[in-house]
């Protein structure tokens, strides 16, 4: 098969991806599965895409113009990935995560905005003092999307917030209300209910994994892109391996 024009591809937008695509084969040449493996990775994909029988597969395969060799490749394509990160990130996702563990926390936290300064400090002394549902005030009187879920924003990742409102929030035990505060154009009450921090489990180690592996990528196509843009003649760029 040919191989693809660079400036074709850039001019359809495809060039990122077919360079990230290229890179992962070239690192899965190196990943070898055994007969089970591959078994259950073909099992997999069919039950993924409901292929009854090998007929099926068969079928599908044609439909998409994939030849036999291209077929086992996107079948083992998954598990190649999973078993290059084990071998190469794996190691190094604890560290990502506690890197990174304080924008994992996440918070669930009562929310009502307005432009109206005297209103908020109004509403401040009403649920401070017990005077008021929070809820039922975010009802009545919020500006914001917020006011559809009577207030609670959450859970969510904190460092998804405002810088301001994250430095607030991390400063407050749970169940304070803060004394309104503004925030561009809105003044802001906020109660923080439950701050939830990060722990590092199965489910994180594979999300770390994952961060690690497109981080890599990421670099690695942008120096293809590079080398390419230096050009007329693409220049060939050796993989450069992640350490183990």
């Amino acid at each position: 098969m040919p191989t693809p024009d660079p400036a074709r591809l850039a001019r359809y937008g495809l060039l990122h991806s077919y360079l990230r695509q290229e890179l992962l084969e070239e690192l899965l040449a190196s990943v070898a599965l055994e007969p089970e493996e591959r078994e259950a990775a073909r099992q997999q994909f069919m039950e993924e895409r409901d292929l009854a029988d090998e007929q099926a597969l068969q079928d599908y395969a044609r439909s998409r113009c994939l030849s036999p060799a291209d077929l086992d490749y996107r079948i083992a394509y998954p598990v190649g990935v999973w078993k290059y990160c084990q071998q190469h990130f794996a190691p190094k996702a604890e560290s990502r995560f506690l890197a990174r563990k304080q924008s994992l926390d996440q918070v669930v936290y009562s929310l009502l905005r307005t432009k109206d300064p005297g209103l908020a400090r109004e509403l401040f002394l009403q649920v401070s003092e017990g005077e008021a549902d929070f809820g039922e005030l975010a009802v009545r009187y919020a500006e914001g999307p917020e006011r559809a879920t009577r207030g609670i924003v959450g859970p969510v990742p904190l460092d998804q917030g405002h810088p301001e409102l994250v430095g607030r929030l991390r400063a407050v035990e749970s169940g304070v209300v803060l004394e309104p505060f503004a925030i561009e154009s809105w003044w802001l009450l906020v109660r923080l209910e439950s701050l939830l921090p990060a722990g590092f489990g199965p489910d994180a180690a594979d999300a770390m994994t994952q961060e690690l592996l497109n981080e890599w990528l990421e670099e690695e196509v942008s120096r293809r892109l590079e080398a390419l843009a230096r050009g007329p003649e693409p220049v060939p760029i050796a993989v450069s391996q992640p350490l183990p």
